[in-house]
């Protein structure tokens, strides 16, 4: 049997040498006991998010764009993003308190949500709506249960995590199918004037990747027939091929960004092959 070190090199291994953001589908990695092991010793990457995020994505043959971010990176990735997740619930599920716990200076955490953030909390409060606004204001359940908004959970996260000398990216949400209609169109959903708004008000040590543009002016240069055949089951979960270009996008992000985001000195392959340009 491989021992932990040898399972954790195995697996760096085989990412520098998978083709980054091709048409063709990488392995997913789901390397979090392994990479938990070395993580004392080097910065660790951390992804909060949802099922467009996480391992195995919505089901069903689709597939999370965290689960091919490691392929770019030189530091190892722990995906902690989980299906069917709010800001709302991954809070009150202690799952950003899981990652703050775990977390050392030098860090680097990214958080991504929005998918599971809207609806309403009347007549039936499903524990994933936010309380709407962007501030700090509250909202009441009939149960009695207070309900913040999303930039407050965001808030409240991201400070506790840069408090213990990590750096924080906020993404904006990746867009449904932006070409289901057969024209792609794009605009950005309120969580990403939110996400904004939540690095002004942290600071220091956050950053902002507007993700979902990136993604979205992507789809546009890819075209409808193309795009459509990323959602095989519904016009919010991607394929495997799908999610590593979602991957690449957001990569693309982070080398637009220049040195001022906390990624950008740990990439290690090129995204020339994502055609665009920075925004």
């Amino acid at each position: 049997m491989k021992t932990t070190s040898e399972l954790l090199l195995a697996i760096l291994a085989s990412a520098a040498h998978a083709v980054p953001f091709s048409h063709v589908t990488p392995t997913a990695v789901d390397s979090r006991a392994e990479v938990r092991a070395a993580a004392a010793a080097s910065p660790t990457v951390y992804m909060c998010g949802d099922s467009t995020m996480a391992l195995g994505g919505g089901g069903t043959g689709t597939q999370g764009w965290g689960v091919y971010l490691p392929y770019s990176l030189k530091i190892p990735v722990v995906n902690d993003a989980k299906a069917g997740r709010s800001a709302r619930s991954y809070t009150n599920e202690n799952r950003f308190g899981e990652v703050i716990a775990t977390i050392k200076s030098g860090d680097i955490v990214i958080i991504e949500f929005g998918h599971n953030d809207g609806g309403s909390l009347t007549p039936t409060d499903n524990g994933r709506s936010d309380c709407v606004g962007a501030g700090n204001e509250t909202c009441t359940t009939a149960a009695g249960v207070i309900v913040q908004t999303y930039p407050t959970y965001l808030t409240n996260a991201t400070e506790l995590m840069v408090a213990k000398g990590a750096h924080v990216i906020i993404s904006s949400p990746t867009p449904d199918n932006t070409c289901e209609t057969g024209t792609c169109s794009y605009t950005s959903p309120r969580f990403t004037g939110y996400g904004e708004e939540v690095v002004k008000t942290v600071g220091s040590k956050s950053s902002f990747i507007d993700h979902g543009t990136y993604l979205a002016n992507q789809y546009a240069v890819l075209g409808a027939s193309v795009v459509n055949t990323y959602y095989p089951n519904d016009h919010t979960h991607t394929s495997p091929v799908a999610a590593n270009l979602v991957a690449g996008v957001f990569v693309k992000g982070v080398l637009c960004a220049g040195s001022s985001n906390p990624l950008y000195s740990h990439i290690k392959n090129s995204t020339a092959s994502v055609v665009g340009t920075c925004i």
